[in-house]
């Protein structure tokens, strides 16, 4: 028998949870230890980036709730900001989905409650009234009800093929919305353009007459020599080459033809997001046959889903594999050199499952701390539709399109229900982090992200 929609609505009590903290603390030990209070600070900052940074905290949540019981591929960290601009293989401007660490089977609203109760707590840091809260996570959870509907009627291709045109996104924004929000939109959609190899060069190296360097900014961004100083740099040139070797037969054969025609210069450890910070993560630079043909590929860790232990009966013996598979089935356009590489961590000496992929390539995102009630509403109903086409692509479409054809706006409301709700939980959660920052309980440190 079908959940009772409303049912959907429900939050965790307070003595069902587990405690954040610990939940947080669990995921520390497994992270690089100098980087553990980086991660705090940037959780702190805000509700909505501790929120960012707790997918473990909410899953444990959403696992403490009913659930519809109908299991499809989720993102897993279905937040708005998880969402961006980023270039096809066709070379167009996309919007989609951009971060599948946590992808896993699970219940499809799971996805829809994430995005919700993120809508709810940037739409409260904006400093938005009550009702305009509640809408914005209302409106997310309507596009995609009513995107998934549709999708019943159309054929498996047309939805494997459905996307989001970048250039029409940031055009219906200014048509719609003459403020600032419209205006740095549009800005970071023209920054995203040239976001390439040759700007991450620029960027992220120095120059001297042997050729390009990745610059030193510990413990944010630190060459691969400075972590290793007891190997040469002939024995760590050979190790990371003999990785992205094997990484090349994890690609299809004609898009390892291309990788062959780079050599590698040199990597370097980065730290990158909320969430991941502390997990091990490099950044390669690979020359092509001439001074403006870099290559800058991204390699980072991949470790079991926060959704895996609440949602038995799936093992992955590979958790970069679990990623590149769950990417290429919910995003409409993957990065062609999408692929991944089990390498012994220099961090360690742990074995590791890393999936790698072009470093930057178009990326960008929509200036969600800019935005107006307007245009929050807007990009909900956009990551709805978004979403929806996502879970549209799996084999549970025409389960998810019925449930919600019979829920119908009882849905709507009762995602938001819930994201107002739950958005009070993690008020709390990060004001307990505060605390036990300032009361010395928990490590953190704040440093400038110069790269």
């Amino acid at each position: 028998m079908a959940l009772p929609v409303d049912q959907l609505a429900a939050v965790p009590e307070s003595a069902d949870r587990t405690d954040a903290l610990t939940i947080l603390g669990d995921q520390d030990r497994t992270r690089l230890a100098e980087l553990v209070p980086v991660r705090h600070d940037r959780m702190a900052a805000t509700a909505f980036t501790f929120f960012r940074g707790a997918a473990a905290v909410m899953a444990s949540d959403l696992a403490a709730t009913p659930n519809s019981g109908i299991v499809t591929t989720l993102c897993g960290d279905a937040h708005l900001s998880n969402f961006g601009l980023f270039r096809s293989p066709e070379r167009t401007m996309v919007f989609d989905l951009n971060d599948f660490d946590e992808t896993h089977p699970g219940p499809f609203e799971w996805d829809v409650k994430r995005l919700a109760a993120s809508m709810t707590i940037a739409s409260q840091a904006n400093g938005f009234d009550e009702k305009s809260v509640r809408t914005a996570a209302r409106h997310a959870a309507k596009n995609y009800r009513k995107t998934m509907v549709a999708s019943a009627e159309k054929t498996a291709l047309e939805c494997w093929y459905a996307r989001v045109d970048a250039d029409a996104v940031v055009a219906e924004i200014g048509d719609r919305f003459d403020t600032a929000s419209s205006a740095a939109t549009q800005k970071n959609l023209e920054k995203a353009r040239h976001r390439d190899s040759v700007q991450a060069l620029e960027k992220l190296c120095d120059f001297d007459l042997t050729g390009a360097h990745i610059k030193s900014d510990p413990p944010l961004l630190v060459p691969a020599a400075e972590i290793m100083p007891d190997m040469g740099a002939d024995q760590l040139a050979a190790a990371f080459t003999a990785g992205f070797e094997r990484y090349r037969e994890t690609l299809p054969s004609h898009v390892a033809a291309l990788f062959s025609q780079y050599s590698f210069i040199e990597a370097a450890r980065k730290v990158v997001g909320v969430g991941s910070v502390g997990t091990r993560c490099w950044i390669a630079l690979f020359g092509g046959s001439h001074v403006g043909d870099p290559l800058f590929l991204q390699m980072k860790e991949a470790s079991a889903s926060v959704l895996a232990q609440y949602v038995p009966g799936y093992e992955y013996e590979n958790q970069a594999v679990r990623v590149i598979d769950g990417q290429r089935l919910l995003q409409a356009s993957s990065d062609i050199l999408l692929g991944w590489v089990q390498q012994l961590a220099f961090e360690g000496q742990q074995n590791t499952d890393f999936y790698v992929r072009q470093l930057r390539d178009g990326k960008g995102s929509v200036v969600v701390e800019a935005l107006a009630p307007e245009g929050m509403k807007y990009y909900g109903r956009l990551c709805g539709e978004v979403l929806a086409q996502a879970h549209a692509r799996t084999g549970a479409r025409a389960e998810i399109a019925a449930y919600l054809a019979d829920a119908g706006k009882s849905f709507d409301n009762a995602i938001a229900d819930f994201a107002v709700e739950y958005s009070r939980i993690n008020e709390g959660d990060h004001s307990r982090l505060v605390a036990a920052i300032a009361d010395g309980s928990i490590s953190a440190d704040a440093l400038e992200k110069s790269s």
